[in-house]
């Protein structure tokens, strides 16, 4: 029987409240609007955004929310107007988007389409203010526009990647937010040349990526910064060969690596957050040529500071947002990368559970344990 035009009911993993575990429970979901996408879940990893938003620690609590942005899945059905998807369609949800009409969507050299562009205190649907989420009639919040911890969700259709049927929707499911984030912000904007040196700030997930974006480009000399001394055995499958930790030093970080490589890197990507890291990672860059990328998102107070003459010497500063991935322009190219084993993925993979033990992939995360743990939806 078909599901089109039907209001769906499913099972979703609700977050009734700030750090307690999700519950898995029967929801209503909404059929697609104009301009809207409805997605049939296969699989969803969970990603740090998810959980820093489920603790809400740090920013305005919205509760019941049903989270989750890194996933992949097939279209079930799609709304009026929808043209570039069609039900049976393989596709990414994407946290961030592309209307194809706005002054940033049509730049070459911008992927912040001023429309989709990330909200995380939005919790509705941005064409009606309104969820196509409801338990018992009540309306339970979306997440990133996108709340992949649901058998069944409702997107802006500018948020879906349509890619390559062919690739495998487990492995290809890590490419929607985290890796693409790193890994382009080392391909994209770094573009580290053959035979250079990059330095890689923090190595969790969006870390090991940007390495595997700096052996894809082909770095003789990566080199991974991490305070925890256990992830540097794993990041030499994703193309470090060097390490240094901050804490075996009496002596600031920039300071150590200019040292090692004669002056200073030709390329150094930062991914932890750490006002402290983003400095050292300018300062740490080879004068005449350098370039440093910004990637961590630091709290809302901070303020980087550094000498102007680090500037005048020829050392450049970047920062980029997804990578500097268009979403459904770009993304299916990269799925096409890992089909022909340019990129690989499956090493992100660490771990792996049924939808209804979500809640071990957040205590995997929580002690540190996975890179990405894959949730089976279908199970």
């Amino acid at each position: 029987m078909s599901t089109v035009g039907q209001t769906i009911k499913c099972k979703a993993a609700i977050a009734w409240e700030a750090g307690k575990p999700l519950v898995i429970e029967e929801v209503e979901v909404a059929p697609p609007q104009t301009g809207e996408v409805r997605l049939k879940i296969h699989y969803t990893s969970l990603c740090h955004t998810d959980v820093y938003f489920w603790e809400a620690k740090g920013q305005t609590p919205l509760f019941p929310r049903i989270f989750g942005h890194e996933a992949s899945g097939i279209v079930e059905s799609v709304g009026e107007g929808v043209t570039h998807l069609q039900p049976g369609d393989h596709a990414l949800p994407v946290f961030t988007g592309e209307c194809g009409d706005c002054v940033h969507c049509k730049s070459e050299e911008s992927n912040m389409c001023e429309l989709l562009r990330i909200n995380t205190d939005r919790g509705v649907m941005i064409s009606d203010g309104k969820s196509r989420f409801s338990k018992d009639g009540k309306p339970i919040h979306h997440f990133l526009g996108t709340s992949t911890f649901s058998e069944y969700t409702v997107l802006h259709a500018g948020c879906v990647a349509k890619i390559n049927p062919a690739a495998p929707l487990d492995k290809v499911t890590v490419l929607s937010c985290g890796i693409c984030t790193g890994l382009g912000a080392t391909v994209n904007v770094a573009k580290p040349k053959p035979g250079s040196s990059v330095a890689i700030f923090g190595l969790g997930a969006v870390g090991l990526a940007a390495a595997e974006g700096a052996r894809i480009c082909g770095a003789k000399r990566i080199i991974g910064i991490d305070l925890v001394p256990e992830r540097f055995e794993q990041a030499k499958k994703f193309g470090c060969n060097e390490f240094v930790n901050p804490k075996d030093h009496d002596k600031p970080i920039q300071q150590v690596i200019a040292e090692m490589t004669n002056g200073g890197v030709d390329r150094a990507v930062e991914c932890t957050g750490s006002i402290q890291a983003m400095v050292s990672a300018f300062e740490c860059v080879h004068d005449g040529w350098g370039v440093a990328v910004l990637v961590g998102v630091p709290s809302k107070d901070d303020a980087f500071k550094t000498a102007p003459i680090n500037f005048l010497n020829e050392r450049t500063l970047k920062g980029t947002f997804y990578g500097n991935y268009k979403p459904r322009t770009d993304l299916p190219g990269v799925v096409e990368k890992y089909l022909s084993g340019e990129l690989e993925v499956d090493k992100f993979i660490t771990h792996s559970v049924p939808f209804t033990e979500i809640n071990k992939a957040f205590d995997y995360m929580l002690k540190g344990e996975s890179i990405r743990c894959l949730i089976r939806m279908q199970d």
